[in-house]
C-alpha cells in the first residue's frame, strides 16, 4: 500500500463530520501511532490507533468505517499525514447507475433502489408525484415543525437550496410528516424559512402514512425511519445517498449534487 500526502491544502478537520465526530478526530490526533482516520460522505467515520504499521492502521480504519455505511469510505489521515483527496471527494457517490441498470432496480429506500412514487402537492396546491421529476436530481427531505432536530436543520438546508436554485436539473422536495401543511408552513414563515415546501397530505399528528401516486398509502416509517431524513435521487429516481437525522453543514454537499447533476447529462 503506497501512502502519499496529497498536494493541496487539506481541511484541518474532515468534511461532513458532526461536532461529535470532530471531537473524535481530535482524540485521534492525540492517539498513539500507528493510527488512521477514515471518512465517508454523510459523516460516517472510523479510526484506529496503536497498530503494527501505517498500512494496517489504514486498512482497519477503512473497515470500521465501511461497516457502518453503504457509502464508500476513504482515508483522511494516517499518522501525522493528511492523505485526503479533496478532488475525488465529491465523486464518492459514483458510480451512478445507467438507464439500463435503473430499469432493473427494485423499489425501496436503500442505495441503488427506486424511491416509492410519492404523491404530494406544491405550496399552491397543485398535485405532483415524484416520478414527474425524472430527469432531475432530487433532494427529498422529510421533516416536521414538531421535531427539534428538523427545525435546527432547516436554515442549513435553505442555504444549499438557495445556492442551487438557478439550476433546472436539481429539485428540492421538502415534505412534512405527521402534521398539517399549514402548521409546517406557518412555522417556516415565522422563522424566515423560504424553502419551497411541499405538502405530503398529512392530516395531523395521528396520520402516520404517506400517499403514493396510485392512491395507496405507505407507512411513513417504511419511507423514513425517523425524522428528519434526506434522500438524494438520481435522474432515474434511484437512491444515491441517504441520511437519517440532521445533516451537518449542508453547503458541503453542493459539489456532490453538482457532480451527480452534471454526470447525468454527459
Amino acid at each position: 500500500m503506497v501512502l502519499t500526502c496529497a498536494a493541496f491544502a487539506a481541511p484541518a478537520l474532515p468534511p461532513h463530520l458532526s461536532p461529535a465526530g470532530q471531537n473524535e478526530y481530535r482524540d485521534f490526533l492525540d492517539a498513539a501511532d500507528h493510527r488512521a482516520f477514515a471518512i465517508a460522505p454523510g459523516g460516517t467515520y472510523g479510526w484506529t490507533s496503536g497498530e503494527p504499521s501505517a498500512a494496517s492502521a489504514a486498512e482497519k480504519s477503512l473497515a470500521v468505517c465501511q461497516g457502518q455505511t453503504e457509502q464508500r469510505c476513504v482515508s483522511f489521515a494516517i499518522d501525522d499525514k493528511t492523505v485526503f483527496d479533496a478532488t475525488d471527494w465529491p465523486r464518492l457517490w459514483r458510480p451512478y447507475a445507467s438507464a439500463a441498470q435503473a430499469k432493473k432496480a427494485t423499489v425501496g429506500r436503500e442505495r441503488g433502489q427506486r424511491m416509492r412514487d410519492l404523491a404530494f402537492r406544491t405550496a399552491d396546491g397543485k398535485p405532483r408525484q415524484l416520478s414527474a421529476l425524472r430527469g432531475k436530481v432530487v433532494v427529498l427531505h422529510f421533516w416536521g415543525a414538531w421535531c427539534p432536530p428538523c427545525r435546527r436543520e432547516m436554515p442549513e438546508l435553505q442555504k444549499i437550496q438557495q445556492t442551487l436554485a438557478a439550476r433546472s436539473d436539481i429539485a428540492f422536495v421538502v415534505l412534512q410528516a405527521r402534521e398539517k401543511f399549514d402548521v409546517s408552513r406557518q412555522w417556516a414563515e415565522r422563522q424566515g424559512i423560504t424553502l419551497p415546501l411541499a405538502d405530503s397530505g398529512s392530516s395531523g399528528d395521528e396520520d402516520t402514512s404517506f400517499r403514493l401516486a396510485d392512491g395507496t398509502l405507505v407507512k411513513d416509517r417504511e419511507v423514513a425511519s425517523r425524522f428528519p431524513t434526506t434522500f438524494v435521487l438520481d435522474r432515474n429516481g434511484l437512491v444515491v445517498f441517504s441520511h437519517v437525522g440532521p445533516v451537518y453543514d449542508w453547503p458541503q454537499y453542493e459539489a456532490f449534487l453538482r457532480d451527480l447533476a452534471e454526470a447525468a447529462v454527459r
